[in-house]
């Protein structure tokens, strides 16, 4: 392929991503539109943008919609396609964005918390237009990486809803900057990245208007700050995407990771019912419960369940597992105990290397293992 027909296959694929950029920006537009001033200034229309741009999404695009598109390809790799073009996505919005701040509008939204919406509709119009698009964007990404890992999201689910929302954006802290992955970006953007993400901890009880005023908060800096020779909005609509994307990816591919382990236990077991009272006995030896100890032990119980009919009412109210109980379990079935030995083995490494507590408890129960 020539250079210049190269040049002519990128110009029709830019062609056809700023058409699909264009067209949802209208849409987003008529969508803004429809929202009152208080619906801007509560972080109302962060509800009516889930209502609105979500669920219908997540009705039309499950693991075999994605597959179809991606046929044989491994889910890393799909992931990392889809990081890389809702970036691509997201700079182009930006550019269009770019091109409508004037600087009546930066000085008037630099002030954005307190300024009243129905006095600047304008500025307010086209602020929005570039939210609400990347917000959709980061929430659609972050919801087809967890569904190409496999992970169960149930949107109906208050739980699962906040889940995709704390991951869509990051809400935990500012860790984006503290976990290195700003090392990422261009030298000149990273003092702006760092800036958007610090302070990022969202103090809210699960609430969606208080979601989406910190996100207006937040997306202020993009157009508030000038940056000498680079387009703002551009680089920053690309690279807060791209970061999200890998931390998305991060999160739901070592919860894919978990959920793993936790059917390969399930699968294996002979002894289904034991094997849950030796991983909580693993887990708790430390007296610390790690997230994914606590993943783990959520998918396990679910999968014994589903695979073996197992309900184990009496673990289920357990406090402290005393090891005695255990034992007696333990001593109680008969054959070969090696299921159980490996499942304590991988279980103590779910979250790292295992600890002197945890090995302890694996050696006691490697020699009562043993049969005579």
């Amino acid at each position: 392929m020539t250079e210049a027909t190269k040049e002519g296959v990128d110009d029709a694929g830019d062609d056809a991503d700023r058409e699909v950029v264009e067209h949802e920006r209208a849409e987003l537009r008529e969508f803004i539109k429809g929202l009152s001033p208080d619906d801007i200034k509560s972080g109302g229309w962060f509800t009516k943008l889930i209502a609105q741009g979500l669920r219908s999404y997540t009705e039309k695009v499950d693991w075999q919609y994605l597959q179809e598109r991606y046929k044989g390809v491994p889910a890393d790799a799909i992931v990392d396609q889809r990081i890389k073009m809702a970036a691509r996505y997201a700079a182009l919005e930006g550019g269009l964005s770019a091109g409508a701040y004037s600087a009546a509008i930066v000085a008037t939204l630099g002030s954005f918390g307190g300024a009243s919406p129905a006095t600047v509709p304008a500025a307010v119009a086209t602020f929005m237009v570039d939210v609400a698009y990347i917000t959709r964007l980061q929430l659609r990404l972050a919801y087809d990486i967890a569904v190409l890992y496999r992970v169960p999201l149930d949107l109906s689910d208050p739980d699962d809803m906040w889940k995709l929302i704390r991951v869509a954006f990051t809400i935990k802290g500012g860790e984006m900057a503290r976990e290195g992955v700003v090392k990422a970006v261009p030298v000149v953007v990273r003092p702006l990245i760092k800036r958007f993400y610090s302070g990022a901890v969202l103090n809210a009880a699960k609430s969606l208007p208080i979601v989406g005023k910190f996100l207006l908060q937040r997306n202020v800096i993009k157009i508030g700050i000038p940056v000498v020779g680079v387009p703002l909005a551009v680089v920053m609509n690309r690279y807060t995407t791209l970061l999200a994307g890998r931390h998305a990816r991060a999160v739901f591919r070592n919860e894919a990771r978990v959920i793993e382990l936790a059917q390969r236990l399930s699968k294996r077991s002979q002894h289904p019912e034991l094997i849950l009272w030796v991983a909580w006995l693993v887990i708790t030896a430390d007296h610390k419960i790690a997230d994914d100890e606590t993943l783990l032990m959520r998918h396990l119980v679910r999968l014994v369940r589903d695979q073996h009919q197992v309900i184990d009412r009496q673990l289920e109210h357990v406090v402290d597992i005393d090891p005695a109980e255990v034992w007696r379990r333990l001593n109680a079935e008969q054959g070969d105990l090696s299921d159980v030995l490996d499942a304590a083995d991988l279980v103590a490494a779910v979250d790292g290397a295992a600890n002197g507590l945890e090995k302890a408890v694996i050696s006691e129960l490697r020699d009562r293992c043993r049969r005579d």
